[in-house]
C-alpha cells in the first residue's frame, strides 16, 4: 500500500537540496514554484513517514505482547492510529484542482424576485465579506450595480489570500463550491401580508487569471464606451467612463463602471474577462474528462438551487451534499466553514470514489 509516496518522497527530498541552493532563489519565479511544490508534499511525506514508522512500531509491540500481555493494549491503540494515518494519507492523494491557490472573483447577481432578491444579494455579499474577514483574505469591490431599496442588481468582488498558502486552504479551494442558485424564503421587507415569499440570487466563482494563464489577442476584443448609470457620484451620467468589453470569438462580454476613469474601468473589466475565459477553459477541459475523474460537487449544473436560506427556521441547507443547520444568523455573519467543509469533504469521497 501507498508504494507510489516513495516517487513523492524522492521527488520532495530533490527540492529540498535545490531550495537550499542560493542560485535557485535567483529566479524568483522558479523559487515560488519550487516552494508551492514543496509545500504540496511536505504533509504528504511527514504523514507518510508517520504511517510507516507506525507500522513498524506495531510489529515491535506485537512481539513484545507475545512475552507480556500487558502490551496487548498498545497494540491495539497502535493500530487504531495507523488507521487513521491511512485515512489521512488517503485524503492527502487525492489529485488536486490545479487552481485551488488561485484567488478569485466572485459575482453576485440578482435573480428571480426582483427588489427583494436584490437585497438578498446584498446579505450574500456581506456574507462572503465577513467569511473573508473571519479567514484573513482581502476583499476588493471591483463593480457594482445597486438596486434603489439598497441591495444589489450585480456586484462583483475580488478575493484574494495574504501570506503562505497551506494545501486545501486557497481561496478557490474553498469557494469554488458557492458557485450556483442560492434560494431564500423569507418575509420581505417590501411584504405588508406577512406572507414568506421564495426568491434567489445566482453566484458565479472564478479563479482569477493571471495575464500567463490566458492569452487575449487585442484584435478580438470589441472595446464599448457608454455613460455609466447608478444612484450618483462624481462621474456617474456625466461622462463616457464605463467600459463594455467583448470577447469576440467567445462572445463573452465583462464591463465596469465603478472607477472614475475609463482607463481604470478598462483595466478592471479586462481582469474580469480574463478570469472568465479562463473558467471557459477549464470547463471545457472538465467536459473531456472522464466521468469518473470529475466532482460531484464541481460538477452540479450552475442552473440549479444549490442552497436553501429559510429565515423562519432559522435554517440553511445545501441540497448536493444534504448538510443542514439551524444557525443561518451566524452564517450570514460570515461563519461559513462548516458549510463550505461539507462541500469539500463530499469532493474528496467522490475522487477517492472514482480513484
Amino acid at each position: 500500500m501507498f508504494e507510489a509516496v516513495e516517487e513523492l518522497v524522492a521527488e520532495h527530498a530533490d527540492l529540498e537540496k535545490k531550495l537550499a541552493d542560493p542560485s535557485v532563489h535567483a529566479d524568483q519565479a522558479g523559487a515560488r514554484r519550487l516552494n508551492k511544490r514543496y509545500a504540496e508534499l511536505t504533509p504528504i511525506v511527514t504523514t507518510y513517514r508517520s504511517w510507516k514508522q507506525t507500522g513498524d512500531d506495531i510489529d515491535t509491540a506485537r512481539e513484545l505482547a507475545a512475552d507480556d500481555p500487558d502490551f496487548a493494549a498498545e497494540v491495539k491503540d497502535l493500530e487504531k492510529q495507523r488507521e487513521e494515518l491511512t485515512e489521512k494519507l488517503r485524503l492527502l492523494l487525492v489529485p488536486r484542482d490545479p487552481s485551488d491557490d488561485k484567488d478569485v472573483i466572485l459575482e453576485i447577481k440578482a435573480g428571480a424576485g426582483g427588489d427583494e432578491s436584490a437585497l438578498f444579494a446584498g446579505d450574500l455579499l456581506r456574507m462572503y465579506l465577513r467569511y473573508a474577514e473571519r479567514v484573513g483574505w482581502k476583499t476588493e469591490i471591483i463593480d457594482a450595480t445597486e438596486s434603489e431599496l439598497g441591495g444589489y442588481k450585480d456586484v462583483q468582488v475580488a478575493v484574494k489570500s495574504r501570506g503562505q498558502i497551506e494545501p486545501g486552504q486557497g481561496v478557490w479551494a474553498r469557494l469554488k463550491y458557492e458557485g450556483g442558485v442560492h434560494r431564500v424564503q423569507r418575509v420581505p421587507a417590501t411584504e405588508s401580508q406577512g406572507r414568506i415569499h421564495t426568491s434567489a440570487a445566482g453566484v458565479l466563482v472564478t479563479p482569477e487569471a493571471e495575464e500567463v494563464d490566458v492569452e487575449i489577442n487585442p484584435n478580438d476584443l470589441r472595446i464599448d464606451v457608454y455613460r455609466s448609470s447608478g444612484p450618483g457620484g462624481q462621474s456617474v451620467n456625466t461622462t463616457d467612463s464605463a467600459v463594455r468589453i467583448t470577447h469576440l470569438p467567445t462572445g463573452v462580454v465583462a464591463s465596469c463602471q465603478n472607477e472614475k476613469s475609463q482607463l481604470q474601468n478598462k483595466e478592471q473589466a479586462l481582469r474580469i474577462l480574463r478570469s472568465r475565459l479562463l473558467a471557459m477553459a477549464q470547463e471545457e477541459a472538465e467536459k473531456e474528462a472522464a466521468d469518473a475523474r470529475r466532482s460531484q460537487v464541481r460538477t452540479v449544473d450552475r442552473s440549479e438551487k444549490i442552497r436553501t436560506y429559510n429565515f423562519p427556521e432559522n435554517r440553511i441547507s445545501d441540497h448536493r451534499v444534504g448538510f443542514k443547520a439551524y444557525n443561518l444568523d451566524q452564517v450570514l455573519d460570515g461563519d461559513l466553514a462548516a458549510v463550505i467543509q461539507a462541500c469539500v469533504d463530499a469532493d474528496a469521497a467522490a475522487k477517492l470514489a472514482a480513484a
